[in-house]
């Protein structure tokens, strides 16, 4: 298969939706999807009453009915859920196998893939996780195997583990994941596909495992160290969005807050091309000069997250993208790199916009609750068990709970604040959670890709600024 030229970013929750990955691949690119939280976004478009039965018809393809019924009997409300009504939280995954959760993250993996695909044989389509949400990584990825994921993407961590997971579960095999339990050595989570298959699991075509790094060190230590094969890297740098690296060494601020970055934090990219393997750069790169440069430098291409992220096609609801591109237009638009608020410890880009937890008076009306529960960390209890933790939760909880109280201080609730920005945001007594909106650093340069006379662009205008001109045949490759 020939290499793409361009990989859409993953961006979470839900920006990097199937619509976006299906306009890239038909472009006959890698449009990727985002599995961060999918389980919770299919869980609310069904609540939502799943306008066009879009959903409803995917499910009928997946090759499990009963699963299908069970998910719609738990989920499916016809014409949706009372105005103004919360939604209906899905369990928070622990280390309790919990099969009713493990449908819905099977299914909503299947069907985001399968969406994004349509039925177009030819069409390239990713699945991105994130390493550090290890609790629905099995199930996500055995549900993006059933549709025929081509492209495993994975970063914020050190994923040695999934290419031997993707083995296994391509031979029909059970896999497992190791978490980490705090002052303890790591605990264990095993998922066996019989126990979707009514005990007999298929055997199924292995993705390839791309990983999301920023030095050369992770990419040896992956190509060397893995459970199996890596199948190449995308290396971001500093001001890609989302998470990023940590600063090497003793980490220091600039005079607005953020991260210093310096030589030690750019990846050797000789280094990385002397292993061999594939690799595309990400973090301002999306123009015909930055794809000039990283092929020049080895690389096999591009990817690209930010242009898509704000594009007519992404997931991101209506009102804050128009709000974004008009300050982006206007000179305005600003992204702040933010040591403190990822409950993960990395540091995390924040868009800066109006409405959204950007302001610090509406971080700080927000009730700290933590209901996904996607980046808890777990401890042993008092009483021998495995309890879970998210710094970014009620104060008092977290304290009790064993943490410790200055990790609270200044961090935000990524889950909701980022299924809100999709329009999926929970209502509590009427109060709508507040957005977060993520970028790159470049932010202000997706002017570059709105025509003359428009207010908005299309994923198909991101890639002709690029490429040029995309010919007629593109759109069916």
């Amino acid at each position: 298969m020939q290499l793409p030229k361009i990989i859409q970013g993953g961006m979470g929750v839900a920006i990097s939706n199937w619509r976006l990955a299906r306009a890239v691949a038909e472009m006959g690119h890698l449009g990727v999807v985002s599995g961060t939280a999918i389980d919770t976004v299919h869980a609310r478009i069904l609540q939502d009453g799943d306008e066009g039965g879009l959903l409803r018809n995917v499910y009928k393809t997946f090759p499990f009915p009963d699963v299908v019924q069970r998910v719609l009997d738990r989920w499916f409300s016809p014409g949706g859920k009372e105005e103004g009504a919360p939604y209906k939280n899905i369990p928070l995954a622990s280390d309790k196998p919990n099969k009713a959760l493990f449908d819905l993250t099977i299914l909503s993996s299947y069907a985001e893939v399968a969406l994004a695909r349509a039925s177009n044989i030819k069409a390239r389509i990713g699945i991105n996780l994130l390493d550090k949400v290890r609790m629905p990584q099995l199930p996500s990825l055995y549900g993006a195997m059933l549709a025929g994921v081509d492209y495993v993407l994975m970063g914020a961590g050190i994923p040695r583990h999934v290419p031997g997971v993707l083995d296994r579960f391509a031979d029909g095999l059970s896999a497992t994941v190791k978490y980490e339990v705090a002052g303890e050595a790591d605990s264990e989570l095993t998922f066996d596909p019989a126990c979707i298959a009514d005990g007999f699991a298929r055997k199924l075509a292995r993705p390839k495992f791309l990983a999301i790094i920023s030095s050369a060190t992770l990419a040896l230590s992956l190509a060397k160290k893995s459970s199996g094969r890596v199948d190449g890297f995308v290396v971001e740098t500093s001001i890609a969005g989302g998470h990023n690296a940590p600063p090497r060494g003793l980490l220091q601020l600039d005079a607005s807050g953020q991260p210093v970055y310096g030589p030690r934090d750019e990846p050797e990219l000789g280094k990385i091309a002397a292993l061999g393997l594939p690799f595309w750069m990400a973090g301002g790169f999306a123009t015909p000069e930055g794809l000039a440069s990283a092929t020049a430098s080895g690389a096999a291409g591009i990817q690209v997250g930010t242009p898509f992220a704000f594009c007519n096609e992404s997931g991101m609801i209506a009102s804050l993208k128009s709000s974004i591109i008009i300050r982006a237009r206007e000179k305005l638009a600003r992204v702040f790199t933010d040591p403190r608020a990822s409950p993960t410890g990395f540091p995390f880009k924040i868009v800066e916009a109006e409405g959204t937890l950007s302001d610090e008076a509406l971080y700080g009306q927000r009730e700290r609750v933590c209901d996904i529960g996607l980046l808890r960390t777990a401890h042993r209890k008092p009483d021998g068990g495995i309890g879970f933790r998210c710094a970014a939760e009620s104060i008092a909880a977290y304290v009790a709970k064993g943490g410790a109280l200055a990790e609270t201080c200044k961090r935000m609730c990524l889950c909701n604040g980022l299924l809100a920005s999709a329009g999926l945001g929970q209502n509590r007594g009427g109060l709508v959670e507040t957005m977060v909106a993520t970028a790159g650093d470049s932010l202000a340069d997706i002017v570059r890709y709105i025509k003359e006379g428009a207010d908005s662009y299309s994923a198909r205008d991101v890639i002709e600024a690029i490429l040029g001109p995309l010919a007629p045949e593109c759109g069916a490759a």
